[in-house]
């Protein structure tokens, strides 16, 4: 069964984590990429006014993507990975979900999280896909996550 892990990281944080994950299941990566790159002043949450807020605030809001090279028809099973913005995946997570054909495929949500939990993601990720998607909420990591903690929650996946 091939495997790619794809992931947004804002911070840098979710990136250690997917790149952990892929060594961990011997997988391919691809870096969700915004056209736009974040700066440090479109990530302050207590802004209303700044960028990732007024995208988080419109649900409809699909940030542009830097490309759409991922391969995804090349895998069976695809972790998808993303820091936990407002309760639920940033809209870019969408935007990903909506560019490519994901039929019949196994999609893994992960995450990374000061605090919060999945929240609404996995109801506001699913229309973005379609219908014949096996979907599996895995674990939102707080924190420095080692391998072993990665690997543990791999073998614990019904995959």
């Amino acid at each position: 069964m091939s495997k790619l892990v794809a992931y947004f990281s804002a911070s840098g944080s979710t990136r250690k984590l997917a790149n952990t994950l892929a060594e961990v299941i011997g997988a391919d990566t691809y870096e969700i990429k915004p056209a736009t790159p974040y700066t440090g002043r479109d990530l302050n949450w207590n802004n209303s006014q700044s960028r990732s807020s007024v995208e988080m605030a419109d649900i409809n809001s699909r940030p542009a993507l830097a490309d759409k090279a991922a391969k995804i028809s090349d895998y069976d099973t695809i972790f998808i990975g993303f820091p936990i913005w407002w309760y639920v995946a940033p809209h870019i997570i969408n935007s990903f979900l909506e560019s490519y054909d994901f039929s019949g495929k196994t999609i893994v949500l992960f995450a990374t999280s000061g605090g919060s939990g999945f929240g609404e993601t996995l109801n506001q990720l699913k229309p973005s896909c379609a219908n014949s998607v096996n979907w599996i909420v895995g674990q939102v990591f707080r924190g420095r996550v080692d391998k072993s903690a990665v690997s543990n929650w791999v073998k614990s996946l019904p995959l």
